[in-house]
């Protein structure tokens, strides 16, 4: 089962627009946003699977069941059930990863799409330095064997939200705060968290080094955003790596941290009006 809400007028001569969160939060981190998006846009927000209140399927062999290509039918497949085969996607982090597998899996159902704060996976790997393997060390905790970081986490996992994120700014509102506690805290979400992770560096790169190989590429336009002050701006080069790997390719660093809809609502407002106004 996944969790999903949907707002905003049904008819507005514009493609629906779907939005995806990050890691480790739910829908709520689209509090700032969504409301504005929803006077010209049917909004749908989801739940990624293994993350709020969708279910947390098991990983199976090679975490395959949280290969971005499955998350992405995840939202082909909830998108059709509500009425809408083409849309546009607005995601942030994991989701955005989700999103990019969209776009290249299925470019005759999305639109167009607005990336915020990433690098394409496979280059990010490719490009690890010290620098960014110590600023984003979750990503390599995650990934190893079963069960030690799920063990640990589940140990406290209100200390594990609080040691990624809460040391990262005050901006949160306490009701998204305690959203993500909730949500974090549920029998099954370790699990899923490093199944997610764990995809992501084995099934998912499989997936965009055979893209690569076959010189696969997103054709939709791509809008990306990246926080001044975050790990991504400061270890890569966001607006190269997606031209690397897309045709119509636009975007600039915002003056933010790693949470951009949260920490800079007003500008990710503006940018995803005027870009999602066609």
């Amino acid at each position: 089962m996944l969790f999903a809400r949907q707002g905003g007028p049904a008819q507005t001569g514009r493609p629906p627009l779907l939005l995806l969160h990050g890691h480790p939060q739910t829908m709520a981190m689209w509090h700032r946003v969504a409301p504005a998006l929803a006077r010209t846009h049917r909004v749908v927000l989801l739940d990624l699977r293994g993350y709020g209140d969708s279910d947390r399927p098991p990983p199976g062999e090679g975490s395959a069941a949280y290969a971005k290509r499955e998350m992405a039918l995840d939202a082909v497949a909830l998108m059709r059930s509500l009425g809408h085969e083409r849309f546009a996607v607005l995601a942030h982090d994991r989701g955005a990863r989700v999103a990019h597998r969209l776009a290249l899996d299925h470019p005759q159902v999305v639109t167009r799409l607005m990336l915020l704060d990433i690098a394409p996976t496979l280059a990010m790997y490719e490009g690890t330095t010290e620098a960014f393997a110590r600023a984003y060390w979750h990503w390599f905790f995650l990934i190893q064997p079963a069960p030690r970081p799920e063990r640990l986490i589940e140990a406290d996992p209100v200390a594990y939200l609080r040691e990624g994120m809460g040391q990262r700014g005050d901006f949160f509102d306490g009701r998204a705060w305690a959203e993500y506690e909730r949500c974090f805290s549920r029998p099954g979400t370790a699990a899923a968290v490093c199944a997610d992770y764990r995809a992501g560096a084995g099934i998912d790169l499989e997936h965009d080094r055979a893209d690569r190989a076959a010189g696969r590429r997103v054709t939709q336009p791509l809008h990306v955003l990246w926080g001044a002050q975050g790990v991504v701006g400061r270890c890569f080069e966001p607006l190269k790596l997606w031209r690397d790997v897309a045709d119509h390719v636009s975007g600039r660093a915002v003056d933010s941290g790693h949470y951009i809809a949260e920490e800079a609502p007003g500008v990710v407002l503006a940018e995803a009006t005027e870009f999602f106004k066609d």
